[in-house]
């Protein structure tokens, strides 16, 4: 795959050296003309993008030295994520014509489909002239309880777009469903002394009922210092 001249630690970059590792000839060729049918018609995109993981398989991708914070590119992203990715990278659209078609394929799409858009907004951000307009779609996935779709959400794309209120509540929505803190985009960037409040409160109820209180938030109240004593 060859995603185009995107810089060596760009995604689409990033995403073609993990799927030249991942994926078999017939796949990759399968892969490189649907992406090409997308660039030609973006309507092929409806059709590639629903038979993706079939074509191209559900296995956890290997990110290799391609895993970067600032893409997004990490833990928890499988094949079929990547190669879905790419297909929309491909669309010849910008804007709200590009917020139109993503926002359809969150729409009509299960989980993986979902949470394969999420993980294409950082993207579609830079170089499709996204904005937020797909800010929706990141409020729309923080709403459920489905982890992996959340975690998606607090993306790079989320990260940056997310005010200060939304951005706190989904770190505290990560904690409650088990979302592991560290794939919460820019959190040390964002964090404030409201969302240190917030996290010291969720310690002391935690303590109060006799539970214990998860590692990473222990981390996250270690690395910036904050005092739970006067909420215990």
């Amino acid at each position: 795959m060859n995603p185009g001249g995107d810089g060596p630690r760009s995604l689409p970059d990033a995403l073609a050296g993990a799927l030249d590792r991942a994926l078999a000839p017939d796949a990759a060729t399968w892969l490189e003309q649907a992406c090409a049918a997308v660039r030609r018609e973006p309507g092929e995109v409806e059709g590639t993008f629903a038979v993706a993981a079939r074509r191209c398989g559900r296995g956890a991708l290997d990110v290799g030295a391609g895993a970067d914070a600032g893409t997004g590119l990490g833990a928890g992203w499988s094949v079929d994520d990547a190669a879905r990715v790419l297909l929309l990278a491909a669309l010849p659209v910008r804007g709200a014509a590009l917020a139109a078609v993503v926002s359809r394929l969150y729409r009509i799409g299960g989980g993986p489909e979902r949470r394969a858009v999420l993980r294409s907004l950082s993207l579609l951000e830079a170089a499709g002239d996204l904005g937020d307009l797909g800010l929706p779609l990141v409020e729309d996935a923080l709403r459920c309880n489905d982890p992996r779709l959340i975690a998606a959400a607090v993306g790079p794309y989320g990260a940056r777009r997310l005010g200060a209120h939304a951005f706190r509540q989904a770190v505290l929505k990560c904690v409650f469903v088990g979302v592991p803190l560290d794939l919460v985009a820019a959190l040390d960037a964002r964090a404030d002394a409201e969302l240190d409040r917030m996290m010291a409160d969720f310690a002391a109820e935690r303590r109060a009922a006799g539970r214990a209180l998860p590692p990473d938030v222990a981390a996250y109240l270690h690395t910036h210092r904050v005092s739970t004593e006067a909420t215990a």
